[in-house]
């Protein structure tokens, strides 16, 4: 028979000790360079202090924030580490970015152009950024002369300091990670003749900063690698060594559904729960596998099979899977997309709880 529960919810279980293990891992693998720690997307759903902490901590040296928000939000808190943001818009605050030693991601003359009217009270410091294939952002193979040249000029007139060239990969295949090398390495070349002196050249992402050390150079950029998600196909984040860091968790709230077998779970789908691919997802309720029967806004429901499952016990959606639980990997072969979508759906409104 049912009974009610006070305050049902689900809650997102993050694992710093693994965050700590994947990054210490990878910073070791690709060393001598440098480990950047991307944390955009608020550490892909992760909670972006206590996972930034945490990533500096285990060895990164700088951070990946994508926006200057996010980059003043860490300031705000007292990270000190280099911070490099790269989306821009036409009301960003460059100023409050190049002010708060934000360095700046700069694929566009007009975003050259933003910094100079900036007015601000010291010089930027930016990384170009060239397309090498995956159109996200950068600077097309035709405009990249111009923007050098844009660039050169400003740093010249004290407005900004080049500091790198960077781009990135699609990493679709190794051929195509070895052409877009290639662009890259030729993008650089036209640059240095132009005049520019780069300190820094980065291209490699988690896929290629694994399995490709001639992209390495002298930083690698380390994303869902470190949140223990693998960026390849073929091979799981456990194969490679990594331990996922998120485990969304939810309690049961109802049994004997319509006097059935049924059980409900509190995640539905505005928690992150995917409603793609059901007739093979389940979730691990008692130690027990249960397949799921319907997800709904607030909750789900999963097929008992006589397991003995009483209110109050604890459902795993995904984990680390130690526990013979499914993992965000798992979900996104079942919802065919990728883990990173799995960890990112989970809701805000889902509380992080930080274990160490």
């Amino acid at each position: 028979m049912s009974r009610p529960t006070p305050n049902p919810h689900a809650e997102a279980v993050i694992n710093l000790v693994a965050l700590e293990h994947n990054v210490r891992s990878i910073a070791q693998l690709v060393a001598p360079a440098q480990l950047m720690f991307a944390v955009k997307a608020n550490a892909y759903a992760h909670g972006l202090l206590p996972v930034a902490t945490a990533g500096l901590a285990a060895g990164a040296s700088s951070l990946a924030v994508l926006e200057i928000p996010a980059g003043l939000a860490l300031r705000t808190a007292g990270v000190t580490a280099p911070l490099l943001a790269w989306l821009h818009g036409t009301e960003t605050d460059f100023r409050a970015g190049i002010e708060a030693d934000i360095e700046l991601g700069i694929s566009a003359v007009w975003q050259l152009e933003a910094i100079a009217a900036s007015e601000a009270n010291r010089p930027a410091v930016v990384h170009l950024k060239v397309d090498s294939g995956l159109s996200r952002n950068g600077a097309t193979i035709e405009d990249w002369p111009e923007l050098v040249r844009t660039a050169l000029a400003a740093e010249r007139a004290g407005v900004l300091r080049i500091r790198a060239a960077w781009s990135h990969l699609a990493d679709a295949s190794v051929a195509d990670d070895e052409a877009a090398l290639a662009a890259f390495l030729n993008a650089v070349a036209v640059a240095e003749a132009l005049g520019a002196r780069f300190e820094l050249l980065h291209l490699a992402a988690s896929s290629a900063g694994i399995r490709m050390p001639e992209a390495r150079f002298g930083l690698v950029r380390i994303g869902i690698a470190a949140y223990g998600i693998s960026p390849f196909d073929d091979r799981t984040g456990a194969e490679l060594g990594l331990v996922p860091v998120m485990s969304l968790r939810a309690p049961v709230i109802e049994t004997s559904v319509g006097g059935s077998r049924l059980a409900r779970v509190a995640a539905g789908f505005a928690d992150g729960v995917p409603t793609i691919g059901l007739e093979q997802a389940s979730i691990l309720v008692n130690g027990v596998r249960c397949p799921i029967a319907s997800v709904e806004v607030d909750s789900l429901l999963v097929d008992t099979d006589g397991a003995r499952v009483e209110v109050g016990d604890v459902a795993i959606i995904f984990g680390a899977g130690d526990e013979g639980e499914p993992t965000a990997e798992e979900w996104a072969e079942w919802a065919e997309t990728i883990g990173d979508e799995i960890v990112t759906s989970v809701a805000p409104r889902v509380p992080r709880v930080y274990l160490r």
